[in-house]
Order: structure tokens, then C-alpha cells, then sequence
């Protein structure tokens, strides 16, 4: 296995667009389970997930609130210990051998310290390559190009401290392509940049993937953002898969007869009962118009719909037939308003759990280019006290073993 992730591209023939979907995965997810705390008190945060990963692919990983989301990007990034289950990344284990599987990795997830405030946007991305085992002198040509291609150039030299919050968002950006690396997480990477620099983002990412055969997983709560640029999308809920499938693929499964009327406010509060209760009907105002959605309809139920605003004097201002989109397909799989099941979405299986015994937090391997916060349930760490561990760690996981 090599540890430069050009070389291992080359090798799976994933390099410049010619990835090979027989292949082997370059991720690998096996009935990972993780509960925290112990008897009434456990909470499983992972429920038997599984499934892997082409390379050059862009994966979305979605889910609510405590789906286990977090617990499984840290997971696969050995941050935090399964009570089962295994990782690999690139044929190596996360777990058995995690300085291998870290150096074809680079992360970022979300919180404010996943750079050193103290250090400036250069001398971060030049820190974080050099974690990783690459000499930053060589990677100069593509820190610059990380630098333009960012907006982030006439700030090269500066402290990130002194930077805004969207600006220091982006530096986290470039610390995590900062080296050449096969798999990227990215959690809430467009949090804080404008709309140029997110467009941007995208394109950037669909470049990795397609022309450099990277593998991104990608989390965000704007669903807008994983339909532009995923190849695939995977949701969770309650710690357990219940949708995998390609994007455009999953979005079509619930491609309905849908449609949405606008009419001139006000709307009677009996009007919109009928339409609530005779025909599943939402209705919303919005300043001087209600809008009027129904979904899963026929062509008899829209001919009644418009006989009662006809009969009750109502005005129309438009109709329009609504397309199913992302957001749409993520709301009715998580309300389960479809009455989906896992083989409709070729969701992954279920697995049975075992609480496991609590002793699960691991900090970063010294060569894991940028992980970010590090905390969990169980572990708050101090900010200085993780700059003081990736600092002390730098000698062992930079070229040459020398500051």
C-alpha cells in the first residue's frame, strides 16, 4: 500500500478520470456499531451501518439531528472507537493500523479551531501538509494555487486570528487540500463563504473528483449543495441507513404528481380546511398570497381541487407542477410520509448491537492532516492542549522527523 495518495491512485487507475467502478471501494464501512453510556442510560448513536465507496466518487452523507452523523465520519476517521465494526480506507484498517489510513486522508469538520489561529493562512497549510508527511517546500505551486483559487492570496502572511469568520472557514478549506491526499471529509464546508466562493467550492470539488480520482464525503445541512455536487447521496436516521442511492436516481424514486397554487390572500379559514382535510393540502401565507401544495395527486384530484377555488371565489396567481427535489426526498424519508422501506431506496441492512464497554476516544494521530475539533460525548478537549498535542506530534509525523 502507498502512502503518497497520487501513487495509490495511479495503482487503482482512478487518476485523471479514469476511475474503474469495478475496482476495489476506496472506503469501507462494515456493521459499525456505537452506543454511549451503559445499562437504562445507553444511547445508541450507530445501529449496524455499512457501505462503501468508489473512488472519484462525491458522497453525501445525510441525516437529522442525532441521526449519528458525527459518530460516524469520526468513526471512519478513528476519532472515536466502535463498539463494532470495522474501516478501511485504501485496503488499510482505520483501527489496526491508523497512521497508514490517516495519510490518505484529509478532514475537516465542523467547529471554529480546525486551524491554528496563531500561525498565518501559509504557515497553516504548509503545518498540515507536513503533518501528513509531505515535505511543504515541494507543495508551494499548489498551496499558491489553493491561495488564488480561494481568495485568500493578500492574506497569505496573515495570522488567521485576524481574519473573519468566513475567511478563516476558507483557510480551513485549503488546510484540508492542502496535500495530496484520496479521501476528503468535509463537514459544512460552505459555512460562512459567500455565494461566488461557495459556487466556487463546487466546482473545485467536482474537479477533485473527476480529473484527480479524490473521494469526498460530504455532510451539509444545506441540501442544495449535496444535489449540485454529489454523485450519491446516503441518509441516516436514528443510527441506522435507510436510504443509499445515486442522487439523481433517489430524487426520480419520488418523482410524484405534485403541484403548488398561488392564490391572492386572504383565503378563507374554511376554504383551507376543506383543502386540508379533503385533499392533504398545506397552506401557507406569504404577505399578500397563499400558497397551496398537494402531493401523491391524480388528474381528478387536481380538477376537484380547482372546482372548490372556483366555487369559494378564490383568485389564482399561478400553478405550476413541483419537481421533486433533495430536500423534498430527505423530509419524507426522515417523516416516513411514504411509507418508503430499505429496498425501496436500496438502503443498506440493519445489524444487531451490543453495548460496548465506553473506552472509545482516541486523539489524532499525529499524521492525520487536519481532523479539526476532536471533541465527543465523553472528551471536551482544552484548545491550547490541542495545539500543544498536534504541535509536540509534528516531529514524528513531518519529513525527516525535524522542525
Amino acid at each position: 500500500m502507498y502512502a503518497n495518495g497520487r501513487a495509490w491512485r495511479r495503482q487503482a487507475g482512478t487518476e485523471t478520470g479514469t476511475a474503474d467502478s469495478s475496482g476495489d471501494p476506496v472506503i469501507e464501512v462494515d456493521q459499525l456499531e456505537k452506543h454511549y453510556g451503559d445499562g437504562e442510560e445507553s444511547v445508541t448513536a450507530v445501529d449496524g451501518v455499512s457501505f462503501s465507496v468508489e473512488p472519484g466518487t462525491i458522497v453525501g452523507l445525510l441525516g437529522p439531528n442525532g441521526a449519528g452523523k458525527t459518530t460516524t465520519i469520526k468513526s471512519m476517521l478513528g476519532l472515536v472507537l466502535p463498539d463494532a465494526g470495522s474501516v478501511s480506507i485504501c485496503g488499510v484498517d482505520v483501527y489496526e493500523e491508523p497512521d497508514r489510513a490517516h495519510s490518505h486522508v484529509g478532514a475537516m469538520l465542523e467547529g471554529d479551531r480546525n486551524v491554528y489561529w496563531r500561525l498565518t493562512v501559509r504557515e497553516n497549510l504548509e503545518f498540515f501538509a507536513g503533518l501528513g508527511g509531505q515535505y511543504p517546500s515541494e507543495l508551494r505551486e499548489r498551496h499558491d494555487e489553493l491561495l488564488e483559487r480561494l481568495d485568500l492570496a493578500d492574506r497569505a502572511d496573515t495570522a488567521v486570528n485576524e481574519l473573519s469568520k468566513g475567511m478563516k472557514q476558507k483557510v480551513s478549506l485549503a488546510s484540508t487540500l492542502a496535500r495530496d491526499v484520496d479521501v476528503i471529509f468535509l463537514d459544512e464546508p460552505t459555512l460562512g463563504l459567500d455565494v461566488e466562493t461557495s459556487r466556487d467550492l463546487h466546482a473545485e470539488l467536482r474537479r477533485l473528483a473527476e480529473e484527480e480520482g479524490i473521494t469526498i464525503v460530504l455532510t451539509s445541512h444545506n441540501l442544495d449543495i449535496i444535489e449540485a455536487v454529489s454523485d450519491r447521496v446516503i441518509i441516516l436516521n436514528n443510527g441506522e441507513v435507510v436510504a443509499d442511492n445515486d442522487t439523481a436516481a433517489l430524487v426520480d424514486l419520488f418523482e410524484t404528481q405534485s403541484y403548488r397554487v398561488v392564490l391572492d390572500a386572504p383565503v378563507p379559514g374554511s376554504v383551507r380546511a376543506r383543502l386540508e382535510r379533503e385533499f392533504g393540502a398545506t397552506c401557507r401565507t406569504d404577505g399578500d398570497q397563499v400558497t397551496v401544495e398537494w402531493f401523491d395527486t391524480d388528474s381528478a384530484t387536481v380538477y376537484a381541487v380547482m372546482d372548490l377555488l372556483s366555487e369559494t371565489g378564490q383568485e389564482l396567481r399561478d400553478v405550476e407542477s413541483v419537481d421533486p427535489d433533495l430536500e423534498e426526498v430527505f423530509l419524507r424519508l426522515i417523516d416516513g410520509e411514504d411509507g418508503a422501506t430499505p429496498a425501496d431506496t436500496a438502503a443498506v441492512g440493519v445489524g444487531t448491537a451490543e453495548p460496548g464497554d465506553g473506552a472509545d476516544i482516541r486523539r489524532p494521530s499525529e499524521s492525520v492532516a487536519h481532523t479539526g475539533d476532536e471533541r465527543t460525548h465523553e472528551e471536551t478537549a482544552d484548545e491550547d492542549d490541542l495545539e500543544t498535542v498536534a504541535t509536540a506530534t509534528s516531529t514524528a509525523g513531518s519529513p525527516g522527523g525535524e522542525q
